[in-house]
């Protein structure tokens, strides 16, 4: 079209030189008729744009991350005369529509009606636009067009899916290294006791050994009877641009949602801690309770001034941590503070993973991976059921 405009500009400026140095009836009605052209391609346009009609529309409002939904739009002429050059430009990135390709172009005859029938697939949770975002209307000469956008866009409400994964390799490390100081604990009665830390039971402080070590330790439970597990969720918004938080936020989601379904459906019990300030705190025992987790994470928010580390103190202050034996953070960055407070929690005898959600190297933080400290990099482009 640039091309056409620039060949049309030469063409309007040689007919005025015609006209100026030559005369005559020819470089008149030849000057006339070039300077015509742009009025009636905008008498076209504003025809057009008067004369369609655009509607489409969703199943429901209400989705799930990469199940399609049935959707359809229609275009309509409502006018006298052909119109020669419709195109429908559809959101893209955070959705796409099935067999529609962006930028499909359509010729509709007086009174003619299409209708498109297919799938709207949405790629990431949260609230946003999708279907077809704008029309563009390009003249007969192709040298002009006019772009609107149509006020009836469709606002999705997109939930997060429950990924079944058949087993979590990081935490079937974690239960080897469990079991092996359980069978430690039957003949060392010295491991039995551990730091104490803000928010245990008092009723558990071992005396006789905080007098002896000269600070206040507690009884650890051996074997399989402390099993406390606790999930803490990073919710942190760490862009204002949509299209690069979304992807991240939605991993970060869906990972944790993963991991607690597993839990569930293997009867394990656990909490899941979503951070500081906003003070989400759920235990889950079985698929019932799983129900209410999952209706809270599809509408849970993210903001700008979350802190994971902050979210690990407040769940220590709080006394989330107190009978856990295995602490889960899932989260995109990893900070000095933050990499403090988990060999911290590993000091007091606790099993840390980490599910390290980022699109970067992440070398540093991939090497603070030890016995007691697993770390797992999950990218926003990864499937879950090959990485957890």
């Amino acid at each position: 079209m640039r091309c056409r405009r620039c060949i049309f500009a030469v063409l309007w400026i040689l007919s005025l030189v015609g006209i100026s140095f030559y005369g005559g009836a020819i470089s008149y009605g030849f000057f006339f008729l070039l300077t015509l052209v742009p009025v009636i391609s905008g008498v076209y346009l504003l025809a057009v744009y008067f004369g369609f009609r655009i509607y489409q529309e969703v199943d429901s409002r209400d989705m799930v991350c990469n199940e399609p939904m049935s959707y359809y739009y229609v275009l309509e002429n409502g006018s006298f005369f052909g119109f020669s050059s419709v195109s429908v430009r559809l959101f893209s990135g955070l959705s796409f529509v099935e067999d529609i390709p962006d930028y499909a172009e359509y010729e509709l005859l007086p009174g003619d009606r299409q209708t498109f029938h297919t799938k709207l697939i949405c790629r990431y949770k949260g609230e946003y636009e999708v279907g077809v975002k704008e029309v563009v209307i390009t003249d007969f000469f192709r040298l002009f067009s006019f772009k609107y956008r149509i006020p009836s866009t469709i606002k999705a409400i997109v939930h997060p899916r429950t990924i079944p994964v058949s087993e979590l390799a990081a935490l079937s490390d974690v239960t080897a290294v469990v079991q092996k100081e359980a069978r430690t604990g039957q003949n060392e009665p010295d491991v039995v006791v551990r730091d104490y830390v803000q928010g245990d039971c008092l009723r558990r402080i071992h005396w006789q050994a905080s007098a002896r070590e000269q600070k206040l330790k507690t009884r650890l439970q051996t074997g399989e009877e402390k099993q406390g597990i606790l999930i803490i969720c990073d919710r942190k918004r760490y862009s204002k641009d949509i299209y690069q938080y979304l992807p991240l936020e939605n991993q970060l989601v869906e990972t944790t949602l993963a991991i607690s379904f597993f839990l569930a459906g293997k009867g394990i019990g656990y909490q899941v801690y979503t951070g500081w300030k906003q003070q989400g705190h759920y235990t889950v025992e079985g698929m019932n309770a799983y129900e209410g987790l999952y209706s809270y994470m599809s509408t849970m928010t993210f903001d700008e001034e979350s802190n994971m580390w902050l979210s690990v103190e407040d769940a220590a202050g709080s006394g989330f941590l107190g009978d856990c034996r295995l602490v889960i953070l899932v989260c995109h960055e990893v900070e000095e503070e933050l990499l403090t407070r988990i060999q911290d929690l590993a000091d007091k005898g606790m099993m840390v993973v980490v599910y390290y959600v980022t699109d970067e190297a992440g070398e540093k933080v991939l090497r603070q991976a030890s016995e007691r400290i697993r770390i797992v990099k999950i990218t926003t482009a990864d499937r879950l059921e090959g990485v957890l």
